[in-house]
């Protein structure tokens, strides 16, 4: 689909892909600080505020993430066969029949890998969780903060804990990734 300023839209949509965490978790905190209009709102709303809390983590998390499976699924359905799509059509059916009876059983091979490679980029986030949600044990503490302190405090069994921990759901994901991404 082509539409003025796509190239911008896309360029937006993949820059956390690229950014450091770092920065990436920085932009969030200012966008949903307590300061910015997105933070007093929310604040307003739920009267608790946004950061620091696990609900930021999963926004770091979700942000950080995105490009990659967005990648990964745009390129799923710009694989679709646009012929089938047309016959479809041919026959009588409407758009969102083609969308959901060709293009997404077509393309959800690659919606399933975009989504198990987010989850996994998600799990290992580091910067971008640190700066919005903090490292709060027991509320905000992801399993990468928790081995930043484990080694930090000189706990090396408890760093190759959670570090064996994340190695092998990693290792799981990318193994599902790779089924689902074949076809």
């Amino acid at each position: 689909m082509r539409y003025p300023g796509k190239s911008v839209v896309e360029t937006l949509l993949l820059l956390p892909l690229v950014l450091p965490p770092t920065v990436v978790g920085f932009l969030l905190l200012v966008l949903l600080g307590r300061r910015s209009w997105i933070g007093q709102a929310y604040e307003w709303l739920f009267n608790a505020p946004i950061v620091f809390t696990w609900g930021a983590g999963v926004v770091a998390a979700v942000v950080v993430s995105f490009p990659l499976a967005y990648r990964t699924m745009r390129l799923g359905f710009e694989s679709v066969d646009k012929e089938l799509q047309d016959s479809a059509r041919s026959i009588g059916a409407s758009e969102w029949q083609v969308f959901r009876f060709v293009t997404m059983p077509l393309a959800s091979r690659s919606l399933i890998a975009g989504y198990i490679l987010g989850f996994a980029r998600a799990l290992g986030e580091f910067g971008a969780t640190l700066m919005i949600a903090g490292n709060i044990p027991g509320q905000t503490q992801t399993m990468p903060t928790a081995i930043y302190i484990a080694v930090e405090s000189g706990n090396r069994m408890l760093a190759w804990y959670w570090a064996a921990a994340m190695i092998a759901i990693s290792f799981l994901m990318l193994m599902l990734a790779n089924r689902y991404s074949k076809p």
